[in-house]
């Protein structure tokens, strides 16, 4: 499904070349969830957006579902990212003058989706999520991990192929953050392929392999055991 092979991306300013990355090989299975750990300044988020179609790269190969991600116009970019990707951030990004369904509908209203069939989307994926008493509420209004649960929803509201989330447990307590967590894990299990930034060895315990990046590079990678009932 992810493809990276030799991936490399450097930043210039005033003069002076970073380099977030540099050579990173990387395949991801449909199906899988992966975790991506490493120092603050490693590259992590580097990488995540690279894969999100949010960032682009210097040199090396990105195939995504096939598509050699370097022949992609910015608007065939545009609507893979649209149409099989979501996203989950740590800072929730809600929009905090939107309720709860119309944050959700979003993704639905950018897709074309008729009105009537976004609103049915909506009351499903709230409800699924244990949110449809909170739809006319606002951002303001709900806790962080409820807050949490609406981006969860908006990331999967247009069933993406592969969710992508940055550190989506660090504003929360550990409660809360167990709960987005298990709901991650079940989307896991349903099929989404899930691809998540963490400094959290208790989050990356729900992935099935672990991959660590130190300096713009992959310096390992591990299959995480679970344990058989």
């Amino acid at each position: 499904m992810i493809k990276l092979h030799n991936l490399t991306k450097i930043y210039q300013s005033q003069g002076v070349e970073t380099r977030a990355l540099s050579e990173v090989d990387l395949f991801i299975e449909q199906g899988e969830f992966v975790s991506i750990m490493g120092p603050s300044g490693c590259g992590k988020t580097t990488l995540l957006n690279i894969i999100g179609l949010l960032d682009s790269y210097n040199e090396g190969l990105f195939v995504f579902n096939a598509d050699n991600v370097s022949d992609l116009k910015e608007k065939e970019k545009l609507q893979l990212r649209k149409e099989k990707i979501g996203f989950v951030f740590q800072s929730f990004n809600l929009i905090d003058d939107l309720t709860v369904s119309e944050n959700m509908e979003l993704p639905l209203h950018y897709l074309g989706y008729p009105a009537k069939e976004r609103r049915q989307r909506v009351l499903e994926v709230l409800d699924s999520l244990g949110m449809g008493h909170r739809r006319d509420f606002f951002p303001y209004q709900l806790s962080g991990g409820q807050q949490q649960k609406v981006a969860v929803g908006r990331a999967i509201i247009a069933k993406p192929g592969i969710i992508l989330a940055d550190e989506p447990t660090g504003n929360l307590d550990s409660t809360q953050g167990n709960e987005i967590m298990e709901m991650l894990s079940r989307l896991n299990d349903e099929g989404t392929t899930i691809v998540m930034v963490t400094h959290s060895s208790h989050d990356a315990s729900y992935s099935q392999r672990i991959i660590r990046i130190m300096d713009g590079q992959v310096v390992s990678e591990k299959k995480v055991l679970h344990a058989q009932f």
